[in-house]
């Protein structure tokens, strides 16, 4: 079903279930189901992204901003009509690259975005980092960063563990860059507004879209999520979490938000549900149901991709329960009949939601 808007706490389509304790009952049933169909296939993550391929934009500007992680790279593409005030930023998935975005590598967004008279600003790095400020750099065992080589030849980020580089060699403080160095830095050097911005993400960075929303609302007036994981707190979302991290680079959660603390309820679109309501946010919220459209070919990043964006569904799902329960409106919520875990999925996404985007930013 598309576009199913709603607004002022009338809700359209999908019922929501009068017996929570059944409810409940649902929601482990199909996480574990989701689960076990992902991590027998070699994806010990619930939030990466198989890949696609775009061509690179070579209309973007790279734009370097000092922050007490060191310099970060963001690519900056100006709108068509040349306007500085209206302004979204694009968060990367979990296997972020330091040399690019995935948007702008494995999609065509920044073209979309900019002829419809939208600045783009896509932040490069994050990888595992959930956008996040965390506690402390991410060690194992006590043992500095670059104890190993972090020579990588499986692909799983498992023998990262010991290795130096971002996030290990330092701390994360990516919600204070996103939230207070990079608008400053776009204001000062590129007049760009600060105030009524938009971001979405995708996978990991779907919650941290509104994350930032939730916290920064004089700064992001729109959020959108795209098969983000909007309910942290279902049963074994944490131990997926921790396993996704692990691959992805091999980060320890311990260092992003000690267990069940007020950390770990800042980064869960579930929990922080009343500051999205009390703000007025503007929110568009999507997954696919996990069925291969008929251009993925059947193969096992296919199969995984099913398995992940399955559980993406069952927890943005939850978030849209909690937020009618609240009375929360100004939302559309998109669950395309077909629709997995990779890039073709939420480039028609981000498509889909650009009129709306566009309607509420600036």
């Amino acid at each position: 079903m598309r576009g199913e808007a709603v607004n002022g706490g009338a809700q359209t389509g999908h019922a929501q279930g009068k017996n929570p304790r059944s409810r409940s009952w649902l929601r482990k049933s199909v996480l574990s189901l989701a689960l076990a169909a992902t991590v027998p296939l070699g994806i010990s993550a619930t939030v990466c992204a198989a890949p696609a391929h775009a061509a690179f934009d070579n209309t973007g500007l790279d734009f370097y901003v000092d922050s007490s992680m060191g310099p970060i790279k963001s690519r900056v593409f100006r709108a068509a009509d040349g306007n500085t005030n209206r302004v979204v930023y694009a968060l990367d998935g979990e296997r972020a690259r330091e040399d690019d975005s995935g948007w702008e590598l494995e999609t065509s967004v920044s073209r979309a975005l900019t002829a419809a008279n939208i600045n783009v600003v896509m932040p490069v790095g994050g990888q595992s980092s959930w956008y996040a400020d965390w506690a402390s750099p991410s060690t194992f065992l006590g043992l500095p960063a670059g104890t190993a080589s972090g020579t990588d030849t499986t692909g799983s980020g498992a023998t990262q563990v010991l290795a130096g580089g971002p996030g290990k060699s330092y701390t994360y403080k990516w919600e204070t860059f996103l939230s207070q160095d990079l608008p400053a830095a776009l204001h000062d050097r590129l007049g760009f507004s600060s105030t009524r911005n938009g971001v979405f993400g995708l996978s990991m960075s779907g919650g941290s879209a509104l994350m930032l929303a939730a916290f920064h609302p004089n700064q992001f007036a729109y959020a959108g999520s795209f098969s983000g994981a909007l309910d942290l707190s279902l049963p074994g979302m944490k131990d997926a979490v921790r396993l996704a991290m692990i691959s992805a680079g091999g980060y320890n959660i311990n260092a992003l938000a000690p267990a069940k603390g007020l950390a770990w309820q800042h980064l869960d679109p579930f929990e922080f549900a009343p500051k999205l309501k009390a703000n007025g946010t503007r929110l568009y919220i999507s997954a696919g149901s996990g069925l291969p459209a008929s251009t993925d070919a059947i193969n096992a990043s296919t199969i995984q991709a099913m398995g992940i964006e399955a559980v993406a569904l069952v927890g943005t799902k939850a978030f849209q329960s909690r937020y009618a329960a609240l009375g929360g409106g100004n939302v559309t919520y998109d669950y395309p009949a077909v629709g997995v875990h990779n890039w073709s999925n939420w480039e028609s996404e981000l498509n889909h939601m650009l009129p709306d985007l566009s309607a509420h930013i600036g």
